[in-house]
């Protein structure tokens, strides 16, 4: 459900729309204090674990199943990409053991579900692809919430439109026409981008808001299947915009898309990239409060991505058996340190945990039983 949300996103909030076990942070494992609550292992025997949510999240949350069962072979966990929405839904009605979401949990999903919670497990963000034939090689649009507002509203039609050329001098701009694409499922990729677009557009924020799903305009169309069909959809239609999350960047590209450099609190436009992700996401890393709900986006650091967010495991602290909540918590803790490191990340763009994360994230991991 959509949600008008405050100009500056930049502090927690409970609403919205949403073997070796060294931490790849620098942040020493929860499980070398005496008596920590964690297990260091999963319970013997075999075990299933079973995973849904986010498509942004999809691929590495395969690549780390797959390395855990290599490690504990005893412990057998699915996974699937349906959309952070589903990764929320099923989670709050125990269908799966663990949700996966780009949002953090609305004010509405804790009233439902007061004993859900969400913990970050890797730093990741979003981007802005568009299909534009022709423009100079190395060329990345500049383009800021305010004019991707009015293409989504339908108000700027053509790539041409004197917003665009203003924001990029001397770009010799096509006059096709925009196509905005949006997600059909409930989505936390369109929580972010929705959540971008009320930051810098205070008519999108009074009329549409933000969240996992919105009362779209009608210019937007949309697309079923996750960031995939985001990414078909955008290479099949001259003339796209759309947001997609960054671990799907390599495949953008492999298509011809171009993305765009993307306007921060700031006025500077910058590309994802190692640099400005991390940037953003150090300046919140102080401010995330022990719930770990909070928005990242538009942040205050100079150099930082406007659009970063920690990707979610959704779960709730009352378990069916002591056997599944020792696993849900030996995988998770597995996660943020050993699965952490830059052999997973690095392949979908994400940035590692600060360290100071890693402990919220073992102390909400502590509560599950």
């Amino acid at each position: 459900m959509a949600t008008a949300v405050p100009l500056v996103l930049a502090t927690a909030c409970s609403g919205g729309g949403n073997g070796n076990s060294g931490s790849a942070s620098g942040l020493p494992s929860a499980l070398s204090a005496p008596g920590s609550p964690i297990p260091s292992t999963p319970a013997p025997g075999s075990q299933s674990l079973s995973e849904t949510g986010s498509t942004l999240l999809a691929q590495l949350m395969g690549t780390w199943a797959a390395a855990y069962h290599r490690q504990y072979p005893n412990v057998s966990i699915t996974t699937a990409g349906t959309g952070s929405g589903k990764g929320i839904s099923e989670a709050s009605q125990g269908k799966v053991d663990i949700g996966a979401s780009d949002a953090y949990l609305s004010s509405g999903d804790l009233v439902q579900n007061p004993t859900l919670l969400n913990i970050p497990l890797a730093v990741s963000a979003q981007q802005v692809n568009y299909n534009l034939p022709g423009l100079p090689a190395g060329v990345h649009l500049k383009l800021d919430g305010a004019v991707l507002a009015q293409m989504y509203q339908g108000t700027i039609t053509t790539w041409n439109d004197p917003a665009i050329r203003h924001l990029n001098p001397g770009v010799a701009l096509p006059g096709t026409p925009v196509v905005p694409l949006r997600r059909f499922e409930s989505s936390g990729d369109t929580f972010l981008f929705t959540s971008y677009l009320s930051t810098h557009s205070p008519a999108w924020n009074t009329d549409i808001g933000y969240g996992t799903t919105v009362a779209w305009p009608s210019a937007a169309r949309s697309v079923t299947g996750g960031n995939k069909g985001m990414v078909a959809e955008c290479k099949a239609t001259v003339g796209c915009v759309a947001y997609i999350g960054i671990s799907f960047l390599n495949e953008a590209r492999s298509k011809g898309l171009g993305w765009a450099q993307l306007a921060n609190t700031l006025g500077q436009y910058e590309l994802p990239s190692i640099a400005t992700i991390s940037a953003a996401v150090i300046s919140f890393a102080s401010s995330t409060p022990p719930n770990e709900t909070i928005s990242m986006v538009d942040g205050p650091a100079s150099g930082g991505y406007p659009i970063v967010n920690y990707e979610y495991a959704i779960v709730s602290v009352r378990q069916r058996s002591a056997a599944v909540a020792r696993d849900i918590k030996a995988f998770l803790h597995w996660i943020i340190t050993t699965g952490n490191a830059a052999q997973y990340l690095e392949g979908v763009q994400f940035q590692p945990l600060p360290a100071s994360v890693v402990s919220l994230c073992d102390a909400q991991i502590a509560k599950i039983s």
